[in-house]
This record gives C-alpha cells, structure tokens and sequence, in this order.
C-alpha cells in the first residue's frame, strides 16, 4: 500500500468517525491548559485531573503562582511524576510569563519554549490546541502509534514522526490528527495488546497486514 493510500485512508476514517477529538485535560484558559500540559509528562490526564482543581484555585492567575515558590506548589502535586522539577517549572513558567509576556501565553512555538519546563511537545500542544496552528505535538503514544500503523517508517525521534506526519496531513486538520493519535494509542492501540479486532483503521495499517502474513 502506498503511503499516501494508507494517509488518505486513515484521515479519512477518523474525519467521519471521530469528528469532535480534544484534550482529556481539564482546563478554563490557555494558562490552565499550560500548566495541565507540564504536569502532564510521563503522567496520565486522569492523575493530573485528579490534583488541578485545588492548584487552579489556589494559584488563579500567573501573577499568583510567580510569587510562590516550588516547596508551597509541591504540597498541590506530589502525586504528580517528578513533583519536584514540576513545581520548579511551574513557578518559573510563572515568573516568565509574568516578566516577559505580559502574563499571556504565547503563541509562538519557540516563544512558548522559553518557558520553563515547556519542550517542543507541550509548545505544540498549546499551539495547535488553544490558537488552532497547524502543530503536531508527538508525545510517546503519538510517535509509537504512528510507527506501528505505518505513518512513519521507524522514525528514531519525536522530530521525525512530527515533520512525516505534518507533511501528509492536511494543514487544518493538524491539531485534531495529534488528538485522533493519542485517543486511538490510549483506547484502542494499546502498546501491549492493540484491540486490532475492533479498530476502524485496521484495513489500512502497516502493523495488522504483517501480522496476518
């Protein structure tokens, strides 16, 4: 099957199928969301859900968390992977956002990582999810479900999977692809036993034709 086959197939699939896909992360804001998104890594969304309701209001806006200081954020999300380099994060995100722009989030994908604690994922994140800019975020599900069903082909970073998959996915269709990716790699290709059986796209991916070989 040629790739653009299997690209159109799939988009395709998920445009009729799953025509509303966003964020599992609860959020009001951009400033909620991005703060969502850092606690986020190597976390689950239901873990982070659990703990961002009593840290939305105890810290409301960034000006409120920029002058507290990691050991009071910690208390809020010691449940959290790796509270300790989240709360440092999460202050001096504050702080920047504060002293540099203007208490917005940014736009801008490289503007967004010279945030404390924001990479390259989470800055696209924010940019495809609040401002709607044709940003694949590639996190671990992204860049495993994109190799297995033959989006990519081995790609050996998050970068490589991002430009493959940018490339063949129409632009206004990038934000909702990067949540159509992690929903199917989260409830239906799991990385141990994918549910091939009842996956939609099966017809199409790389992973499930070798198998029946």
């Amino acid at each position: 099957m040629r790739k653009e086959e299997r690209y159109k197939g799939i988009v395709d699939w998920f445009s009729k199928n799953m025509p509303v896909a966003e964020s599992e992360l609860h959020y009001k804001n951009p400033y909620q969301l991005l703060i969502a998104v850092i606690l986020s890594a190597q976390c689950t969304d239901k873990r982070v859900n659990q703990i961002t309701p009593a840290l939305f209001e105890a810290f409301p806006t960034p000006e409120v968390l920029a002058v507290s200081t990691p050991e009071v954020v910690f208390e809020y999300i010691r449940s959290v992977s790796y509270p300790n380099n989240k709360s440092k994060h999460l202050v001096g995100m504050a702080q920047k956002l504060v002293s540099e722009f203007n208490s917005e989030v940014p736009s801008d994908v490289d503007e967004l990582q010279k945030l404390p604690g924001v990479g390259r994922k989470t800055a696209n994140v924010i940019a495809s999810v609040v401002y709607n800019k044709p940003a694949m975020a590639v996190d671990t599900p992204v860049f495993r479900v994109s190799n297995r069903i033959g989006l990519t082909n081995n790609s050996k970073t998050p970068l490589e999977t991002e430009k493959e998959l940018v490339k063949h996915i129409p632009e206004h269709l990038i934000p909702k692809a990067h949540h159509w990716l992690i929903l199917h790699g989260r409830y239906v290709c799991l990385a141990r036993k994918p549910k091939c059986e009842e996956c939609g796209i099966k017809q199409w991916c790389k992973y499930f034709f070798s198998k029946k070989l």
